[in-house]
């Protein structure tokens, strides 16, 4: 893959939905992070530093918004499969896009408070 558009559609057709949808949420809460292909899924970067990650599998989304991104929504998430930096959203069950843009909010302003220190 060369780019997020690739990536994207290179899924299914209910899966491209959510992971566009969720490019969105993305780009819109951080117009202005680096948009790429990393470790083979769409990264995003803000002031140099990773933000987010995204990745579509066969029955989930992973999330990958460090430690620190999934640790301060520990409660919120604890219902979803989680790794130490990660959380896999199920496919057949609603994807909490609120969740996501208030994780990729939080991201970015850590970020934004570690670049200026």
């Amino acid at each position: 893959m060369n780019n997020v558009d690739e990536y994207i559609h290179s899924l299914s057709e209910e899966t491209q939905k959510i992971a566009q949808q969720i490019r969105c949420i993305i780009l819109n809460t951080a117009p202005d992070c680096d948009e790429s292909i990393s470790y083979g899924m769409p990264a995003y970067k803000t002031f140099g530093k990773p933000l987010i990650y995204l990745a579509a599998y066969k029955n989930h989304i992973g999330l990958y918004a460090t430690p620190s991104g999934h640790s301060h929504f520990s409660k919120e998430l604890a219902n979803y499969k989680q790794g130490k930096g990660s959380v896999q959203f199920p496919l057949n069950s609603p994807i909490p896009y609120e969740l996501i843009k208030q994780i990729v909010a939080f991201r970015l302003k850590e970020n934004e408070t570690n670049h200026e220190k």
